[in-house]
Formats: C-alpha cells, sequence, structure tokens
C-alpha cells in the first residue's frame, strides 16, 4: 500500500489534510464561544437559531459555485483561495461591532473554509490509486475532528487569558500553510483530461448537468442522505452551549468534552474508511455506521450522566455518526464522473450540508421551547434524522469498488 501511494499520491493526501484541518479550527472558533456571542449581542435562543441558519444558508450556494468553479478552472486555484481568505475572515470577527457585521464575517469566514471540503476531497479522489481511494479519502475525513480538537486545546488557554474574542485569532495558525499548496499542490491529470474533452465536445460544467436523466436520481438521493446526517450534525453545533446551559457545566469542561469526543470519533473515521474499502461495500457501511450513530446519540442525550458515561456515549456518537462522512464523499465521489465530480460533490455534498446545518441548529433552537427540554429537541433533531439517513442511502445502489 505505501509503495502504491508514496511519492506525489501522498504529498497531495498530506497537503489536502493540513488544508481541511485548518479549515475546520476556523469553523470550530465560533461554536466555542457561542454562549458568549449570544450574551454579547443580546439574542434569544431562536435568534441564535436564526443566525446560525442564515451564514450556513448563504454558505450553501457559495460552496456550491466554488464547486462549479473548480470544475472549470482547475482545483488548485480554488483551494488556494480558501486557505488566504478564510483565515482574515475569522480573524476580523474581532473587530464585529454588531450582529449584521459579525453575520457578513461568519458568513464569509466559512463560506472560505467550507470550500476546502469538496476541493481537497476531490484532488484526493483524483491522485490517490483507485484501489485505494476510499482508505484515503476516508482518513481525509479525519480532518474535521483534528481541527476541533486541535481547537479545544488552544481556546480554552485563550479564553482564560485573553477573554473570547481573541479567540478568533487562533483562525491565523493555519494562514502560512497556503504556501503549501502554491509551492507543491499540482492541478489533477484527470481535470485536465476532463477540460480536454470539454473543450472537444464543447460541454461545459453545470449544475444543470446533475439533473439530466443519467444523475438526476443519485443527485437527490445523496442531497438528502447528506442533508438527513448533516441535519443531525448542525444540532450538535451547540452541544456546547447544551452542557453549559442544561448540565450546568463550565465554559472550558465543555469545551474539553467536545474536543475530546472529537478526538475518540477520529478513530471512527479511519475505521469507517478500512471497513468500506477492504470488508464492506461503502453504501453498507455508510447504513450501519449512521444506525449504530443514532443509538449512540440516544444514550448521550437519555442515559450518560457525569463526565465519564459522557465521553463514553458522545464518543461512541462521534466514532459511527460523524465517522460514516469518511466513507459518504469516497461514496458521493465516485457517483459522478471526472467533469461533473467536484460540482456534483459540491451540490450533493456541501449544499446538502450547509442546509443540514443551517436547519439543524434552528429547528432545535424551536424545538427546545415547543418540546420543553433539550433531551426532547435533541431526539427530534438529532437521533431521528440519523436514523432516516440510514434509509435514504439505502435507496441508493451499491457502486462496484476499484480494485486495480
Amino acid at each position: 500500500m505505501f509503495n502504491a501511494i508514496r511519492g506525489y499520491p501522498l504529498r497531495a493526501f498530506l497537503i489536502c489534510l493540513v488544508c481541511l484541518t485548518f479549515a475546520n479550527l476556523d469553523h470550530s472558533l465560533f461554536a466555542f464561544v457561542l454562549t458568549e456571542i449570544s450574551t454579547e449581542y443580546g439574542w434569544s435562543l431562536v435568534e441564535r437559531g436564526w443566525f446560525i441558519a442564515l451564514t450556513f444558508l448563504v454558505a450553501a450556494v457559495i460552496i456550491m459555485r466554488a464547486g462549479v468553479l473548480a470544475d472549470r478552472i482547475g482545483r488548485r486555484p480554488v483551494l488556494l483561495t480558501s486557505m488566504l481568505t478564510a483565515p482574515f475572515f475569522v480573524a476580523a470577527m474581532f473587530w464585529a461591532p454588531g450582529t449584521l457585521s459579525l453575520l457578513v464575517l461568519r458568513t464569509l469566514g466559512f463560506s472560505s473554509a467550507g470550500a476546502a471540503a469538496p476541493i481537497s476531497g476531490t484532488i484526493v479522489v483524483e491522485e490517490v490509486p483507485a484501489r485505494l481511494r476510499g482508505l484515503f479519502t476516508g482518513i481525509l475525513q479525519v480532518a474535521y475532528p483534528l481541527g476541533w480538537f486541535a481547537a479545544s486545546l488552544i481556546v480554552p488557554v485563550v479564553y482564560v487569558a485573553f477573554g473570547w474574542r481573541y479567540v478568533f485569532f487562533v483562525g491565523l495558525v493555519g494562514l502560512p500553510f497556503a504556501w503549501l499548496v502554491w509551492r507543491y499542490l499540482r492541478e489533477p491529470p484527470a481535470w485536465h483530461e476532463a477540460e480536454a474533452e470539454r473543450k472537444r465536445s464543447g460541454g461545459q460544467a453545470g449544475v444543470r448537468a446533475l439533473f439530466t436523466p443519467d444523475y438526476r436520481y443519485r443527485t437527490l438521493m445523496l442531497l438528502l442522505g447528506q442533508f438527513l446526517q448533516v441535519f443531525a450534525y448542525g444540532s450538535t453545533f451547540l452541544l456546547t452551549a447544551y452542557f453549559r446551559e442544561s448540565r450546568g457545566w463550565s465554559a472550558e469542561d465543555a469545551i474539553q468534552m467536545v474536543g475530546l469526543s472529537y478526538g475518540i470519533g477520529a478513530l471512527g473515521y479511519v475505521t469507517a474508511a478500512v471497513v468500506g474499502e477492504f470488508l464492506m461495500n461503502r453504501r453498507d457501511v455508510i447504513v450501519l455506521w449512521c444506525g449504530l450513530g443514532s443509538l449512540a446519540f440516544a444514550a448521550m442525550i437519555w442515559w450518560a450522566e457525569g463526565w465519564n458515561q459522557t465521553v463514553f456515549t458522545y464518543g461512541a456518537m462521534t466514532f459511527f455518526f460523524y465517522g460514516a462522512t469518511a466513507v459518504i464523499f469516497t461514496f458521493m465521489a465516485e457517483s459522478f464522473p471526472a467533469h461533473l465530480r467536484a460540482t456534483g460533490v459540491s451540490f450533493s455534498g456541501s449544499v446538502g450540508v450547509n442546509l443540514g446545518i443551517a436547519a439543524g441548529p434552528l429547528a432545535l433552537s424551536y424545538s427546545i421551547g415547543w418540546l420543553g427540554s433539550w433531551e426532547a429537541a435533541y431526539t427530534a433533531c438529532g437521533v431521528v434524522p440519523v436514523a432516516l439517513a440510514a434509509v435514504a442511502y439505502l435507496g441508493l445502489r451499491r457502486l462496484p469498488q476499484p480494485r486495480d
């Protein structure tokens, strides 16, 4: 396996892993100080939910266009732009004087960071040998928990020493790594081949192509499955607030709990990638991981009491529920040809992700009041959607997995 990937494929994978890790570190900073932001600007639970929803709804459109652009002009320039711009927008939130300015900066910051996900994953799919792409694109998704885990180690120190606004400057640590993209990453040969074919045929990459008869069903079902899974994930965006506001934990304990559980969850990403590459069909792994993640989610909300039980159940939830993402991306990327890959992944994947993250926290914010407790709200907005995501992926056919 090492002989098959060493050299440039391994370099491309590691660069994309670094890029995606810093993108998720940037994203996590806002969540870790969400309670302080809400207090500073006087938001209610519902107002907080709408703020989060608006940022992700606008980001969904921007990231989708970034995917189309990556199919048209190349993966490398879009990824480089993401790495250069996201840290500045995140750091600029330090100076936001009010809700509107914070909304603009948060939206631009997340859009810039979020564009790294479909682009870096597409690069790994196209650079790693076909028989190993599932393993390495799966391992690439470890960047999600790694980014949150890394931030959880730094944020408490900065928070205690300087205050919550200074936490946004942590996003600048990833800025120098844009040099890696500029210096050592090439445009994948698959893109050059697809571009040459487009010029010969006069075709053009675009979202409209995803709704032709050949791709319409898979596009919509992938979008639905991604939306349901990430709707539940979006609700977990408020888990730091849940631990603080419902269970009465300190800011430091809540941040460390979320970070530790993401660290545990990284093992789920790797395990899902290995199982999906060598032991089971990728679609079946997604269904199994989502089903078990739903059960672990319910156990964390309704059964776990105290630190140890919460770590165990939260870790199990991230292992399975979050870990399914490692296989979902590969399954999605293999569902589209090279000339539509970044567009398809950005639409069915990133649009589904952003719509889900937008709707999840908003629905949870309303449900807390409607259902009378955080636990009931998390059941409706977290446990049930993960289970439904498993059903949605059952509606897609298994894809043959490359072995050459």
